[in-house]
Formats: C-alpha cells, sequence, structure tokens
C-alpha cells in the first residue's frame, strides 16, 4: 500500500529548527518525525511513502537516500501551497488503488488495521480516523451512525454548529476514486471534498483511544516527545527514567533534574534543571540554568544562569550567560 503524507507547510511555529532542516526529517528520539507519522500503518502494509511538500524537499529527498527506512520514498513537489486537498490531488498519477493519507505532524496511538478492516467492511470512497475533543470548535467535527458511517461532516464549526465531539484525526483511507472529487489546483479536504462525500454516504469513521498529539509547536513537540518516551519509540538508545538517552556519550552532572526530556547524542549538562525539553546533538547546558519546554539546537551552548521557557534555540547557537528567555525564537528577530 502507499501511503501520502501532507507535509506542505514550512514548519514556522519550529523555527529556527525548520530553518536548517525541514520538518518531517526533524529528529524525534531517533527517528525522523515523518517515520513517526508513518508508524501507525501496519509495517507490513507500507511499500511507499510519497512526500506531498514544498519546502526544502531536496534535504528531504536527500536524507531517506542516506538513511535506511523500510519503504521507499518518493517526493510529489508543490511549487504554491495547494492546500490539503490540492497537496492531494498533486499525487494522482503516482497513485493506484486503495492508499493511506496522513498530516504530517501527528504523533498518535492510532493503528490504521482498524480503518483498513472497516473500509472493507462498509465499503465506500473513505475512512477517517476520529479522536474526541471536550470544544471541537477548532477542529473538523463528525456525524456517525451505529454502522460507522460518516453522516456530517463540518470543518470548525461556530459553538452554536456543534453536533458532535468527534474530529477528523488527519489519518484517511482513500479509494483512487476521491481523486475524481478533487479539482486541479488549490483545494481543502476538509472544506471542498469530505461534506460532498459524507452526503453521499461515502465516508467512513472510527475513533481510537490513547494519545493524539499535533507536534507542530514547542509545547505539542514536547508532547510528542513524552508519548514516544513513555511508548518506547525508539530504534536505539535507552530510557532513564522519565527521559530517552541515544548512548553513554550523554552526560549529566550529578546535582542536575532533569525530566521528561531527549537528550540527543554527546549532549552534556552540569548542575541544572530542565523539564520536557528536546537537546540535539552536541548540546551543552552550563551550570544553574533552568530549561522548561525548550528545544536546543545542534551544538548549542546554553550559559550559566539563564532561565530559558517554551523557546526554540537554533542550531550551532551561544546562549550567554544570563539570559532570560520566554516564548521566543533564538537568536531574537
Amino acid at each position: 500500500m502507499q501511503v501520502v503524507v501532507l507535509a506542505g507547510g514550512f514548519g514556522t511555529r519550529l523555527r529556527p529548527w525548520t530553518y536548517g532542516i525541514p520538518k518531517p526529517i526533524l529528529p524525534m528520539l531517533d527517528k525522523t518525525l515523518l517515520e513517526h507519522v508513518v508508524e501507525v500503518m501496519p509495517s507490513d502494509k507500507v511499500d511507499e511513502v510519497i512526500v506531498a511538500g514544498g519546502y526544502k524537499v531536496e534535504m528531504i529527498e536527500q536524507y531517506f537516500k542516506e538513511n535506511e527506512v523500510p519503504f521507499d520514498v518518493r517526493i510529489v513537489t508543490e511549487s504554491e501551497p495547494l492546500g490539503t486537498g490540492g497537496a492531494l490531488g498533486n499525487c494522482r498519477d503516482v497513485i493506484s488503488g486503495t492508499f493511506a493519507c496522513l498530516n504530517g505532524d501527528i504523533i498518535s496511538s492510532l493503528n490504521m488495521q482498524s480503518g483498513i478492516d472497516l473500509q472493507q467492511k462498509n465499503g465506500g470512497i473513505g475512512t477517517l480516523a476520529l479522536w474526541e475533543v471536550e470544544d471541537p470548535t477548532r477542529f473538523g467535527i463528525v456525524g456517525i451512525d451505529d454502522n460507522n458511517r460518516i453522516t456530517q461532516f463540518k470543518e470548525k464549526p461556530k459553538p452554536e454548529e456543534v453536533f458532535s465531539n468527534l474530529i477528523n484525526a488527519g489519518s484517511y483511507l482513500f479509494k483512487d476514486d476521491i481523486f475524481s472529487y478533487i479539482p486541479e489546483g488549490k483545494c481543502s479536504l476538509e472544506r471542498e471534498v469530505f461534506p460532498v462525500l459524507a452526503g453521499e454516504n461515502e465516508l467512513n469513521g472510527y475513533a481510537f483511544e490513547g494519545y493524539f498529539i499535533d507536534a507542530g509547536t514547542p509545547e505539542s513537540w514536547s508532547s510528542g516527545v513524552q508519548a514516544c518516551i513513555a511508548n518506547q519509540r525508539w530504534k536505539s538508545g535507552s530510557r532513564k527514567g522519565t527521559n530517552w538517552h541515544a548512548d553513554s556519550s550523554v552526560q549529566i552532572g550529578k546535582t542536575c533534574s532533569v525530566e521528561h526530556t531527549m537528550l540527543a547524542k554527546k549532549t552534556q549538562i552540569e548542575d541544572s534543571i530542565l523539564s520536557r525539553c528536546s537537546l540535539l546533538d552536541g548540546v551543552q547546558v552550563q551550570e544553574k540554568s533552568i530549561l522548561n519546554n525548550t528545544m536546543v539546537g545542534r551544538n548549542s551552548t546554553i550559559g550559566k544562569n539563564c532561565r530559558l521557557n517554551n523557546v526554540v534555540v537554533d542550531h550551532d547557537s551561544v546562549i550567554p550567560d544570563g539570559t532570560v528567555l520566554d516564548d521566543v525564537q533564538w537568536p531574537l528577530q
């Protein structure tokens, strides 16, 4: 089965990390974000992953040429942003049969085998994974009947328009018949395609439990890291308490407090406090610093007595001693 990963964004909320590394190949533990996204599929059913994107696609292509993954990777390039439907429609010439389509940010406990089974049982053009939330107004909401057929779809409803707490979880199974519903050019699956298919009784839906994280912001990135640590989603390295260590080159001072944190190779922390952080290769944190919900790029140094909260630090950066930062990207624009 082919898998389309919708990765057309620029990763602006994760800048400056994404200035140098496109979001699909950002490292979350020892895998790329794209690999974690594709893991919702049964591993024996994926033979090709098609990345629909337009930002630094040469880097994505080069990465997967140089690094071994259990599937082939093909890039379908957008010359301009096309929206979710347009990006998928742009892949119509390279897709055949039944395929999966996944939003490129999602870390979840979803098992797409459930969708495959439901599609085989119910038929139809598509099957959507669903997630239950308290406030669905920021999402696309779905109504389903007793046979798991979708009866309604409404993108970002007003409070008075809410008819369900089940939302679109950004993970789909489609027959290639869907391309007859997607026009050329810009198009939104959520606004232009799904409501029509729901009206024609061509969509199925199923809710899943566990965890569902859109890892596109610093805070949600940290939540994704925690979920991957808690659920052993790595190939190498080890869990130490609530943290993940890439290997024995990680060094943590005896008086440090570190929790829920990803520590890549050759990271060093001296007498500091870290919570919900992601440190890439070669990061050094000097003494008496406090980092919370902070992403630190490769080969960067955090000076003494720093206070960083919800900060994304660029690769090869030096944060001076005594720096206090909150909700910013470094270097400051």
